[in-house]
């Protein structure tokens, strides 16, 4: 964790918000705050539902990207796969086709929708992507055990390379595991679990996604990785591309990368604040800090006074954590 004695980050401290290009997850727009400091700009976006004691992870994050900077990367860039939301197939084929990716991760068991239409989705992206593409499906923890049993069964036709997140607790994470032969990563259990190493030690994952910004920096993220054990997947919370470039920085350190990461979100937002979006090539994403672009965030500027006093209050509880010997 950051020295909470430490200076804070200068202004400007500007609040964004950007449209979605689909609802996912229940998101129209990802709203944030954007940090500029002495080591370059910081990404402080966490979701609506999340209170000071989480929020004080994710401004730990963009004060480390503000202010202290990142390790140095082990490789110049980082391979991606292309995230698929709850669309129709069709829509699904057309992101798939664009995203020069060779692996897909797929959204499913989206409130509202059928298993037929995570079905549909799922022939439509492996018929994108060929026979030698990759496919993995994220599930946001919405089944229980047994509908996920049946579901991965089902499924099987798709030569899944794994499943994140079937279902919501580590009990459930376990019992599929010990019955499905498709490999299971943990995501919500980690990023939003006060102790992340319980996932290993609870036998519920083969492989762990880590999301810089929910655990606190890619420093506290490369701690998790190094104790749990597990294969890593670097996933983005869906931010710009100053929230991605640390997703990016965490991924290049890495000593081991061993499957794509969730980081090609870019496509998932209709405006970005970089001149520069970080966007992939081929398949993977630069190791680099874009700059942010003043007119590009003027278009989406909102009033800060709601995401600064959010800001203080995630900065307090941050403090606050950190305890009273060290904190001011």
């Amino acid at each position: 964790m950051p020295d909470p004695h430490a200076r804070e980050p200068d202004d400007p401290r500007t609040a964004f918000s950007i449209p979605m290009q689909t609802r996912f997850r229940g998101v129209t727009a990802r709203e944030g705050v954007l940090v500029r400091g002495a080591a370059g700009w910081g990404e402080f976006s966490p979701f609506a539902e999340y209170g000071p004691a989480e929020c004080a992870r994710w401004w730990a994050a963009c004060y480390e990207a503000a202010e202290t900077g990142w390790p140095a990367p082990v490789r110049e860039r980082v391979p991606v796969n292309v995230t698929v939301p709850a669309v129709g197939p069709d829509e699904a084929e057309r992101i798939v086709a664009h995203s020069g990716c060779r692996t897909a991760k797929v959204k499913v068991a989206d409130p509202g929708q059928s298993s037929a239409d995570d079905i549909a989705r799922l022939e439509a992206v492996r018929g994108a992507i060929g026979p030698q593409g990759r496919v993995r499906i994220d599930v946001n923890g919405a089944w229980d055990v047994e509908t996920a049993v049946r579901m991965l069964d089902e499924l099987r036709r798709f030569d899944l390379e794994y499943v994140e997140q079937p279902c919501a607790t580590l009990p459930e994470l376990a019992q599929v595991r010990s019955r499905s032969d498709v490999p299971v990563a943990a995501d919500e259990s980690i990023r939003r679990a006060e102790d992340p190493l319980k996932v290993s030690a609870a036998g519920a994952a083969d492989i762990v996604v880590l999301k810089v910004q929910p655990l606190g920096g890619v420093r506290p993220a490369l701690r998790v990785a190094e104790e749990c054990g597990l294969p890593v997947v670097v996933s983005s919370a869906v931010e710009t591309s100053v929230g991605l470039a640390a997703g990016v920085a965490l991924a290049a350190a890495l000593p081991k990368l061993p499957y794509a990461c969730g980081l090609a979100t870019m496509h998932l937002l209709t405006a970005d604040v970089c001149a520069e979006p970080l966007l992939p090539v081929g398949g993977y994403l630069p190791v680099s800090a874009p700059e942010v672009d003043e007119q590009r965030l003027q278009a989406v500027e909102i009033e800060p006074g709601p995401w600064q006093e959010r800001m203080a209050a995630a900065r307090r509880e941050w403090r606050r954590q950190a305890g009273p010997e060290v904190a001011p």
